[in-house]
């Protein structure tokens, strides 16, 4: 993501990222808990978002019925429009998320 906007990894990590159990994750800013990079429901750094974002909205707990209407359905503009994605590209996603999370 460093590269892709074009500043040095250190000063993207102290701008963007904050440490949570020893791993890096984006913060967030004050009252807003969707991602800093998301500019009107898209996201700028598309080519060079990490696994966390690729895979989504196929993350594990996103899965059931009632998650999805709530998490990504209500949210996502995309939903419902496009190909279908298969069971097996689905189980793809949420095993990447999974080897990701690990």
């Amino acid at each position: 993501m460093a590269r892709h906007l074009g500043i040095a990894t250190r000063s993207f990590t102290a701008r963007y990222c904050r440490k949570i159990h020893g791993q890096f994750a984006l913060k967030e800013e004050k009252g807003n808990p969707d991602c800093v990079f998301l500019d009107d429901k898209r996201c700028s750094v598309y080519a060079a978002r990490p696994t966390q974002c690729r895979t989504w909205p196929f993350w594990p707990e996103s899965m059931q019925p009632k998650a999805w209407r709530r998490d990504v359905a209500a949210f996502c503009p995309g939903v419902g429009k496009g190909r279908v994605i298969s069971a097996r590209e689905i189980q793809t996603q949420i095993d990447i998320q999974s080897q990701a999370d690990g």
